[in-house]
């Protein structure tokens, strides 16, 4: 980004606070101005020492103006660091809403940790910019002006030598400030880095442990830590030249000062006081000038996290209403849904293969219809675009006679109940789980989905029952259990189309058939389109649909296709027992 572009952004952070802002930026500058009163109230401290005058007043006077500008200043710097929290708040809340909506091909394209990385440690870096940077660099230089005109009224001459030692090292000084940025970005860069990998790695303990993999993951970490220590150690050295030069700068133009000042004094151009409040003044401008380079350096290592910050906000996000294109109006009809494919082509990225090759088959509602196949048919991606996690490269899908795209994505999707194939379970208690997709289900609708599931048992043997914790993905749960707590999840849900990718793989046979039942009996009352690759399963179904690369090969019945389909009778023989998965983006990559 370039600075002006860095600068809209970050104006565009604080902009609802610009009132605080200014509120907080007149105490400080307050608080700045009763600090360069002090020099002059010393310079005339001086002149009544030498005239044997009464310094009561003064004396009194600069201890009221020390105890102003220190009470000022840090009510001014509270209200300043307060607001930047708020900035920060309000960023976190920004991008959390915004990557829970992001489109899921985007989602494909990018790590789970980079977009974490974004929301928490680049956010963080919003509050020291926000601050040092614009609201402190402000009141600097205002406060820099006021010394220098000070000065100027004291000594032109002696405010020409100051002046000149600053530019010449402030000149100097600026010429770190893009390495600066640079280091940062690359940091900021290589602890996202660190926070994909420590996701993948945790997201899959158990393969990393299983695979004898954990030095190489460790391996890696180390890498992009290394990384990361290095581009911070590069951006701390050449912060650390920027801070010195500050004292530098006030220490040459002292010594200066004090020889030419002397002279001056000597020669009778200048009184006493005046070079001492001159002196006073000079150390004055330590803290406007530290202020005016800490900004500069803030702001380097902002500009990065901003660019960041940006680039993820610019990402696109789902649209809740029907497609900015689309001009159909979707009905508000109750009972079962209806689904239909036509000629319906897919592949999830313009560099990859194509999935669906003009999907034809229609679904009346109600009822059960099975997809079988082969593994890489299309099958689970059938129903990520009637859900619309992602839109055809060409033809249509119909809800109801609507097209997907002319619905209102939350109509949409509220009348779905979709289990995935690893059936998630979330981090939290059973209870939570289950109300996940159905927030304002009563207790007794609840008792209802975990007769219908088989969980009364698992509720009864959990310490705490609903409330019992199910760790992280649900590992203090086995496999068929979570595969039935999203199947009840689901069906709280009260779904006019239920969507079950080989929800029933990992039960055993007493609680497979069991769901069966279940299934079966949810059929009556909604349309239930079922992913399998059990007998058992599919010889339930009103129909099925047999898919081979990413095309429908035949509809029929079970009895119907034994006779008619070869593939299908393939199938059936070796009794559907070698699951798959369709080729999304995370298994060819």
């Amino acid at each position: 980004m370039t600075a002006r572009d860095t600068w809209r952004a970050l104006y565009a952070r604080f902009r609802p606070h610009r009132r605080t802002v200014a509120f907080g930026a007149l105490l400080t500058l307050i608080g700045s101005l009763s600090g360069l009163a002090q020099p002059l109230a010393a310079k005339e401290l001086v002149h009544r020492l030498g005239g044997d005058e009464p310094v009561t007043d003064v004396l009194l006077l600069l201890t009221a103006l020390v105890v102003l500008g220190t009470a000022v200043s840090a009510a001014g710097g509270y209200v300043l660091e307060r607001t930047a929290e708020s900035v920060v708040l309000a960023a976190r809340r920004s991008l959390v809403g915004r990557m829970l909506r992001l489109r899921v091909p985007d989602m494909d394209r990018t790590q789970p940790g980079d977009l974490m990385s974004r929301i928490t440690s680049d956010t963080t870096l919003l509050r020291a910019v926000t601050t040092q940077s614009v609201v402190s660099g402000t009141t600097g230089a205002l406060t820099f002006a006021g010394a220098v005109v000070l000065m100027g009224f004291q000594d032109p001459v002696l405010l020409g030598v100051t002046l000149g030692v600053i530019v010449l090292i402030a000149t100097a000084t600026a010429l770190v400030m893009p390495r600066i940025a640079k280091a940062t970005g690359r940091a900021q860069e290589a602890v996202a880095t660190m926070s994909a990998l420590l996701e993948r790695a945790f997201g899959a303990i158990r393969t990393v442990k299983a695979s004898g993999a954990e030095a190489r993951e460790t391996a890696a970490l180390e890498e992009a830590a290394q990384e990361a220590w290095r581009q911070g150690v590069t951006s701390a050295k050449w912060q650390s030249v920027a801070g010195t030069s500050v004292g530098l700068a006030v220490q040459v133009s002292f010594l200066a000062v004090l020889g030419i000042g002397g002279a001056r004094v000597a020669s009778g151009a200048i009184s006493v006081a005046t070079l001492v409040a001159f002196l006073l003044l000079l150390f004055y401008l330590i803290e406007p000038v530290a202020q005016l380079v800490e900004a500069a350096t803030q702001y380097q290592v902002g500009a990065a996290a901003v660019a960041r910050i940006v680039e993820a906000e610019r990402m696109g996000t789902e649209d809740t209403g029907p497609s900015p294109d689309r001009t159909g109006t979707p009905p508000d009809p109750e009972g079962p849904a209806s689904v239909t494919f036509e000629g319906v082509t897919f592949r999830y990225d313009d560099d990859l293969p194509y999935i669906h090759h003009g999907v034809d088959f229609a679904v009346p509602g109600g009822g059960m219809t099975a997809f079988v196949g082969p593994s890489g048919a299309g099958k689970t991606t059938v129903f990520g675009l009637i859900e619309r996690f992602y839109e055809t490269t060409g033809g249509r899908v119909l809800v109801d006679g609507v097209d997907v795209r002319d619905w209102p994505l939350d109509r949409l999707r509220a009348s779905i109940g979709y289990v995935e194939q690893d059936a998630p379970v979330l981090s939290g208690t059973l209870r939570e789980n289950l109300l996940f997709a159905a927030p304002h289900a009563t207790d007794r609708e609840v008792a209802g989905v975990l007769r219908r599931a088989r969980l009364e048992g698992l509720v009864e043997r959990l310490p705490d029952g609903l409330d019992t914790r199910v760790g992280h993905r649900g590992t203090k749960l086995s496999g068929g259990e979570r595969q039935r707590v999203a199947i009840a999840r689901a069906l709280l849900r009260k779904p006019r189309l239920l969507l079950l990718d080989e929800a029933t793989s990992q039960l055993d046979a007493v609680n497979e058939l069991a769901l069966r039942d279940t299934v079966a009996d949810a059929a009556r009352h909604t349309t239930v389109l079922v992913v399998a690759h059990r007998l058992s399963t599919v010889t339930l179904a009103d129909r099925i649909v047999v898919m081979e690369a990413g095309r429908v090969r035949a509809v029929g019945t079970h009895a119907e296709l034994t006779a008619s389909d070869a593939l299908y009778e393939e199938l059936a023989t070796t009794q559907f027992l070698v699951p798959g998965a369709d080729a999304r983006p995370e298994a060819v990559t």
